[in-house]
């Protein structure tokens, strides 16, 4: 999508990581940090987009919307939403959205780690997991959101058929992703060679990644039929 971004200044603090309490159901921490999501139960849509109807696409941890913006644009007649942890990104893309008046996008901050109660089961024909916060370290490993908790959501909100789409640079989340899939059972998958292109723009991450020729993995999954 062709925006002016010298209109929207990003803000001069803007992480790609967060605070790891952010990575944790609300329910597990002994006290709510001033800055954790609000937690979420329902939703009136008709107040995040055009057309009143709920999102086909959800891109989890969109960070700054590029591959959100993109979609949005080649698909105007379906309803995408963002979901972003980091509230600092999700103000400035909110601002992006709300200045070029884009109907069919829309952002929420939130951790997903919390659920996806607000979300109708087999509602969501696709997934986007790209790029996560990787936690590379042994001991912070449990604060991966990619969890069978979170999985067993994305599974439930997915049409039958419906897709997750996963990607990393780093190879221990690559590693982590299949190990989450296998573990869980709910989906078939396969990676996507290097060499192979997919269905999707590219990411600011992934943009990042081939100008600098730093490798990275992808995989689709695809939510199993009931009686499979």
């Amino acid at each position: 999508m062709k925006i002016d971004f010298n209109k929207y200044p990003q803000p001069k603090k803007l992480r790609h990581h967060t605070a790891a309490n952010l990575y944790f159901p609300l329910a597990e921490l002994k006290k709510r940090p001033r800055y954790y999501p609000p937690l979420i139960e329902q939703i009136d849509w008709t107040a995040h987009f055009a057309d009143g109807l709920p999102p086909g696409v959800l891109d989890v941890g969109c960070g700054k919307g590029k591959l959100l913006l993109d979609l949005a644009e080649s698909e105007p007649k379906k309803n995408f939403l963002g979901i972003e942890v980091r509230k600092i990104v999700t103000d400035w893309l909110g601002g992006v959205i709300s200045g070029e008046s884009i109907p069919n996008v829309s952002l929420l901050w939130y951790s997903v780690v919390n659920g996806l109660n607000f979300i109708e089961s087999e509602s969501i024909e696709r997934i986007l997991y790209l790029f996560p916060d990787p936690w590379p370290k042994k001991k912070h490993q449990k604060r991966r959101a990619f969890n069978k908790s979170v999985l067993s959501e994305f599974h439930r909100v997915l049409i039958p058929g419906g897709k997750l789409s996963l990607a990393s640079d780093v190879p221990e989340v690559h590693h982590h992703h299949l190990k989450m899939l296998e573990a869980i059972g709910l989906f078939d998958y396969q990676i996507i060679p290097k060499t192979d292109s997919w269905d999707l723009p590219p990411t600011n991450k992934e943009t990042f990644c081939i100008k600098e020729n730093i490798p990275f993995e992808r995989i689709i999954a695809v939510k199993k039929n009931k009686n499979k």
